[in-house]
């Protein structure tokens, strides 16, 4: 076995250590999401926290962990009689992002359950967790259908397994860890809150630091034993630290007075429900505990609010994560000036505590306890003065590059779906044949048996049971005869996105009202569970400004940013879309691709524009590529020429305006009448 890295031997992250310590000594307090780049020591730290977790006491022989002075009652391997348990180090098991559903909670063995009524359970990785920790890496790539199991078996400290009248419920408590990387996509809204804290991880940008990193790193990778030896005695001291802390836990006093503070924290920043609340109670009592007090003090509610809110205010993947600090000092003190006989010693720090270990201490500038985050400065807040009296002469049309124009305001949108019946990953947008949704019908097994079509295996099994000397009242059930569900439910799809960024586009300030409409598809696609590309084209060629990613955040970025100006390549917007949709056919042959196409329909350049920007669309519909044309044309005199280009694609055009009356809605979902009529 591996040795890992030592958790003292981390080179700052102050927040993410206090994180992953706060929910060693309180597993209460709801498990810790950590956001952050690549190579930022996520990984590593949640690895390395698991030698400091104390040993527990198990039942020998018992596959779920009980503790032998407190057994499960219900435990499928019980019942447990008294007994001396042994000890073993706590386990870390990880959860991978293509684990099925059987994988997580358990799989049931049918076949036995139906012709011997045994309840047969192979345990999943939520029973081998039971008392440990669960690190899902890439939590924001799990299904969500997954994602709900996990963390309602968080919150309950069970997990259930039914099938067709047979269950099983065994113990499930675990600390619970995601790591997540924004760039490839986000968590919902709903899923944020059920972590109970969040911390945000980058990248130092001190040179002594990172030399120190380095220096760690390659120590460690040349000899993991004697680097490991090194700081065992502070991992010692570390880890009789969480003991201390969790023993000292039952005795900490939650006063009036802080709840107080912490209801009207929650109540200020407008956070949903009252998860909240009792997260930062919980937090704030496992803070004391950390620092071996039996009070709490606003300076642990203020530090508490810093992990516990910032992922509860995201209202849509466009809103930065954060916390307002002066906001929160002025609430703070409110809240305290206002319970009477309140002493006057409790302002809240404005440098939070600090962490035990090597580090420079907590509330630094790199963790992510929720410190107030910059506004973008992409340079895209403003229209700029190039845009006043623009006109939709040629000459202005084909122009010099004009700087990017501030989006309108998003709205909702309906729904845009593609034609037929797919088999992607799951989602929220176009009818597919998945593992959950309603039952349309049976068919006979490939590989292992997931959900069985009761009525359908009876009937197959009816027949033989004469020949097979049925004498009981069971029923004498074989392999051949069990049969798969089939269900129809929802798939994600690749919506990609092809912006003309024209001169024609920059005049009369259309461009505002395009990156609004986009926007607003772009929210769509968050909530559908999508993954979404950007291609752009203008002055002479077309360019991939997002390759196909789960991240709309990057996307939003990428169009705010998006300059205008120059002619209209049309045809090569077209055809570089096309060979982003070949290439991810091969690297993702399941998931079906949505062409949505943002112009007025002219080109110019070249030869023939026109005649070739038709060919390049009648390529995309000779494979059958679902596409929808946003005509953005303006003025009394129109050409049509959109129009076109969507019956050249074979499927659908909506103007601006009916876009943004969200009139698009019963266009693009009669994409597949389109299709058929084409």
């Amino acid at each position: 076995m591996s040795t890992p890295y030592p958790f003292t031997a981390i080179v700052g992250q102050d927040d993410l250590r206090l994180g992953l310590l706060l929910n060693a000594v309180s597993p209460a307090v709801g498990g810790v999401l950590v956001r952050g780049e690549k190579g930022t020591a996520k990984s590593t730290a949640v690895r390395a926290l698991a030698a400091l977790m104390p040993e527990v006491s198990v039942v020998p022989g018992c596959r779920f962990s009980c503790d032998p002075g407190a057994p499960d009652p219900a435990c499928p391997d019980g019942p447990h009689g008294d007994g001396t348990g042994v000890s073993r180090a706590a386990r870390t098991v990880e959860l991978p992002v293509g684990a099925s559903e059987d994988r997580l909670v358990g799989a049931l063995d049918i076949e036995r359950a139906l012709s011997e009524g045994v309840k047969a359970f192979e345990p999943g990785l939520l029973a081998d967790a039971h008392r440990g920790i669960l690190y899902v890496d890439e939590v924001n790539l799990l299904h969500d259908h997954l994602v709900d199991l996990l963390l309602d078996a968080a919150a309950m400290g069970a997990s259930y397994v039914e099938r067709e009248g047979v269950s099983v419920r065994h113990a499930a408590r675990f600390l619970l860890v995601g790591t997540m990387n924004p760039e490839e996509g986000e968590l919902r809204p709903q899923l944020l809150d059920r972590f109970g804290l969040t911390v945000e991880v980058a990248a130092s940008r001190d040179t002594d630091q990172r030399v120190e990193v380095v220096r760690r790193r390659l120590a460690h990778d040349d000899d993991p034993v004697a680097f490991a030896a090194r700081w065992a005695e502070e991992e010692a001291a570390l880890r009789d630290r969480i003991t201390a802390a969790r023993a000292l836990l039952p005795q900490v006093v939650l006063g009036d007075g802080v709840l107080r503070q912490i209801a009207a924290t929650c109540a200020a920043f407008e956070v949903d429900g009252m998860r909240a609340d009792i997260v930062m109670a919980r937090t704030a009592t496992a803070l004391a505990a950390w620092a071996g007090r039996e009070e709490v003090l606003a300076e642990d509610v203020r530090q508490a609010a810093l992990l516990a809110l910032p992922h509860r205010r995201r209202r849509n993947p466009f809103d930065a994560p954060g916390l307002d600090e002066d906001k929160l000092d002025d609430t703070l003190q409110e809240a305290a000036g206002d319970e009477a006989g309140g002493e006057g010693g409790n302002d809240p720090d404005p440098d939070g505590p600090h962490p035990d270990g090597p580090g420079d201490g907590g509330g630094g500038d790199d963790g992510g306890g929720g410190g107030g985050v910059p506004p973008q400065a992409d340079g895209s807040g403003t229209t700029g003065p190039a845009q006043e009296g623009s006109t939709d002469t040629p000459g202005r049309s084909a122009g010099a590059e004009q700087q990017p124009v501030a989006s309108a305001e998003p709205f909702r949108t309906r729904t845009l779906s593609v034609p037929g019946l797919g088999e992607g990953a799951a989602g929220r947008r176009s009818r597919a044949r998945t593992e959950h949704g309603r039952t349309t019908g049976s068919r006979r097994p490939q590989g292992a048996l997931t959900k069985l079509h009761l009525s359908a295996t009876v009937q197959a099994a009816a027949p033989h049971q004469h020949a097979r000397g049925r004498s009981g009242r069971g029923l004498v059930v074989r392999r051949d005869d069990l049969r798969q569900a089939t269900r129809e439910g929802r798939e994600g799809n690749l919506v990609l996105f092809v912006v003309d960024a024209s001169g024609s586009m920059a005049a009369r300030q259309r461009m505002s009202a395009v990156k609004g409409a986009v926007l607003s598809l772009l929210l769509d696609a968050y909530q559908r569970r999508d993954k979404v590309g950007l291609v752009t084209f203008r002055g002479k060629d077309a360019e991939v400004a997002l390759p196909p990613t789960s991240s709309v955040d990057a996307a939003a970025a990428r169009l705010e940013s998006l300059p205008t100006g120059g002619r209209t390549p049309l045809a090569a917007g077209l055809l570089r879309a096309h060979d982003v949709l070949r290439v991810e056919r091969l690297r993702d042959p399941s998931r079906r691709p949505l062409l949505v196409v943002v112009t007025d329909g002219r080109a110019t350049g070249g030869p023939e524009p026109v005649a070739l920007a038709g060919r390049a669309g009648r390529l995309h519909r000779s494979e059958g590529t679902a596409s929808v044309v946003v005509d953005c044309e303006s003025g009394i005199v129109r050409l049509g020429l959109a129009a076109q280009l969507a019956r050249d694609l074979g499927g659908t055009a909506v103007t601006l305006d009916e876009l943004r009356a969200d009139s698009i809605a019963g266009l693009v979902k009669d994409v597949t009448a389109a299709g058929r009529a084409a």
